[in-house]
């Protein structure tokens, strides 16, 4: 007796879209059987093994019918009688998998692959037919923005020179790599503009959050190599709650906490302080203490005042049904960063809030700097933080389909404290080697 073709059974993570009333928010597991034997023509099925996850992709699921974020348009819903792209959508997640099929002339089965996937078993991608080198190769996406590119673009690990096939390596690689490179370029970009025209003290909301720490960490590189000024004061906010972790982690020179930074001589320097302001929070009470405080001639000024991160918008959060993208700021901090003091009136108190979106900046370096030395200069700063980062937080895995959604589960009720990196696979713990990568 023939066997007949393989069956493969995915399962996929799918979670309710803001916009829809349903009794539940919980996440649902959406299971399927594959098409057996042949796939289309130039596309790639991966078995995704595990995944990274944090209050960001929370983030994700509330921003996800975002019209200008839009995260629930990058991977389908698996609809059947119950669940529809109407109801829900699928939060994306960084992780690294193995190709398992392909019919790509140029990508063979058994390739270790890393991108931007599906909380899923598997994922089947379609692959741009020219858009294929040794390094990369891209998810055709036409109805997304052209800016989102990188996050079409899947990596192919024998070829990247950031990748190691450590278990911990790639573990940190899926907790840091989306986050550390916002705070890169958002470095970047402050340094591309002599930090705003100069500045005493940079404050960072939300200081215990990865992508806080990683831009704490990297300004303060940059004060030490010469590059900013060596009285330049990185000062972090923070909850109470969080305020040990945030202190442990050595970063900042100054950790304050919401409810009691006003009282802080830091606050009160006087009027030649000249200050910029990340918000990676998106706290407007924060904000609108923030904006008071700096109202005041006798508090310092305030150079700048960049909008990096969304961490206190969650997936029942009204915060996110407020959000605006100001499409003036977009356009506007590409051309602060190189002359701010054209950019706006600086006679004012108050600057322009400047949205940073970390596709739009890294085009405009894109233009401004050869590949090859954006690339050096990232892989020179992967290495050092793949050195400096292994004990700023402990790593909790979580394996099977029942124990990730009630971790999903968990975490949309209790959050999740800033001290640990959650790694998750929708394969039991004895499966996650069936497949065998070729490096």
């Amino acid at each position: 007796m023939v066997a007949g073709p393989e069956i493969l059974e995915n399962a996929v993570l799918c979670v309710p879209r803001p916009s829809v009333a349903i009794a539940s928010n919980k996440p649902v597991i959406v299971k399927q059987s594959l098409p057996p034997s042949t796939i289309h023509p130039n596309h790639v099925l991966i078995k995704v093994d595990r995944f990274g996850f944090s209050t960001n992709n929370l983030t994700y699921q509330a921003l996800g019918e975002h019209p200008h974020f839009r995260y629930f348009d990058y991977h389908a819903v698996p609809e059947n009688d119950e669940i529809s792209s109407t109801t829900h959508g699928v939060v994306p997640v960084w992780g690294f998998g193995t190709v398992v099929k392909s019919s790509h002339p140029k990508i063979e089965p058994g390739e270790r692959v890393y991108g931007y996937f599906a909380p899923a078993r598997y994922l089947l991608l379609p692959v741009s037919a020219n858009n294929v080198n040794k390094s990369t190769f891209y998810i055709p996406r036409p109805h997304l923005p052209a800016d989102r590119r990188p996050y079409n673009q899947v990596l192919r690990c024998a070829h990247d020179s950031q990748y190691s096939p450590e278990p911990l390596l790639e573990d940190l690689t899926m907790l840091y790599r989306p986050l550390f490179w916002t705070a890169y370029w958002c470095e970047d970009c402050l340094f591309s503009s002599s930090y705003r025209g100069g500045t005493s003290r940079i404050l960072i909301s939300s200081a215990s959050s990865k992508t806080a720490f990683c831009l704490a960490y990297l300004l303060q590189k940059r004060i030490k190599t010469g590059g900013a000024k060596a009285t330049t004061q990185i000062i972090g906010l923070t909850s109470r709650r969080n305020f040990p972790f945030t202190t442990s982690l050595d970063l900042y020179h100054d950790v304050l906490t919401y409810d009691t930074f006003k009282e802080s001589p830091l606050f009160h320097g006087g009027a030649e302080e000249r200050w910029i302001y990340v918000d990676v929070a998106a706290n407007q009470e924060l904000n609108q203490t923030l904006f008071t405080h700096f109202a005041s001639p006798y508090s310092g000024r305030l150079a700048s005042f960049i909008s990096l991160g969304l961490t206190n918008v969650s997936p029942t959060s009204s915060e996110s049904s407020n959000l605006e993208w100001n499409e003036d700021s977009a356009r506007l901090f590409s051309a602060n960063s190189q002359n701010p003091r054209n950019a706006r009136d600086t006679s004012q108190f108050w600057p322009l809030k400047e949205e940073f979106f970390m596709p739009e900046w890294l085009a405009v370096r894109r233009h401004q700097l050869p590949l090859e030395e954006i690339l050096k200069r990232q892989n020179n700063a992967w290495k050092e933080l793949m050195r400096d980062c292994v004990d700023w937080v402990k790593i909790e895995r979580r394996y099977g389909i029942k124990n990730v959604k009630e971790a999903y589960e968990l975490l949309l009720q209790e959050g999740i404290g800033p001290d640990t990196g959650l790694i998750w696979s929708l394969w039991n713990d004895e499966d996650k080697h069936l497949v065998k990568p070729r490096l």
